[in-house]
């Protein structure tokens, strides 16, 4: 998984695999597309207006935590 961020743009990508040639961009909201292969498998998530969307929770941090463990590291983004 790579996350990239554009913070000019305020737009992040999650990228949850390579993205073969083609894909289809489907619009979930104003703030959210989603990238499918023909198959339907998800290659990656965009989110617009995204320090809105991923600092909503962890005090202006971006948080991976996993949560059978409770370890948690955080990562602070541009703004």
């Amino acid at each position: 998984m790579k996350i990239q961020f554009d913070s000019r743009q305020n737009i992040a990508y999650i990228g949850l695999r390579e993205k073969p040639a083609q894909v289809q961009t489907i619009k979930i909201s104003d703030e959210l597309n989603v990238d499918l292969a023909p198959d339907g498998t998800i290659y990656g998530i965009e989110l617009l207006n995204a320090n809105e969307q991923l600092l909503s929770l962890g005090n202006g941090q971006l948080v991976f935590e996993d949560q059978s463990t409770g370890n948690a590291v955080g990562l602070m983004l541009p703004r």
